[in-house]
């Protein structure tokens, strides 16, 4: 019975896949400076001629490879991207928000005649959440409301 490391065998044959993932880790660590060039084409070497999951294991073993996940540039850019997701949606709600506050505001002051403008408070509350919202996301600082209208 062979031990299980994560979740795979560790004495499962290794798939290309498996391969290219070793070697994708492998370069991440060269960019992040964990490996010397000649390290890394040395493992890159390897990683192509083994064939099992423990061999590939073995070649990453010693590198911090959640150090290296986390500092990975198109998981960053993920996460800005759904970031941005993020406050274009609170745009659209904020939007709709206003539009329901002016359309019950209209409709009170026509039918009752009171026209004292409160529906100033909620859309200064919410510009207020939406602005603070677009500031929180990395890199919006200088642009947010350049990235508003995007």
């Amino acid at each position: 019975m062979s031990k299980r490391l994560g979740d795979a065998p560790v004495s499962a044959r290794a798939g290309d896949g498996d391969r290219q993932k070793t070697a994708a880790r492998l370069g991440q660590a060269l960019a992040q400076g964990y490996l010397r060039m000649d390290e890394y084409e040395e493992r890159v070497q390897a990683v192509f001629q083994t064939q099992t999951t423990r061999e590939l294991q073995h070649l990453v073993a010693d590198l911090p490879l959640d150090r290296i996940r986390r500092a990975d540039p198109r998981r960053r850019a993920a996460r800005l991207a759904a970031a941005r997701r993020g406050v274009r949606v609170h745009l659209a709600a904020y939007f709709a928000m206003v539009a329901i506050v002016l359309t019950v505001w209209t409709a009170v002051a026509v039918t009752a005649g009171a026209w004292y403008f409160w529906p100033i408070w909620p859309i200064l509350g919410g510009a207020i959440g939406l602005v603070s919202h677009a500031m929180s996301v990395p890199g919006s600082r200088a642009g947010h409301l350049k990235m508003l209208g995007t």
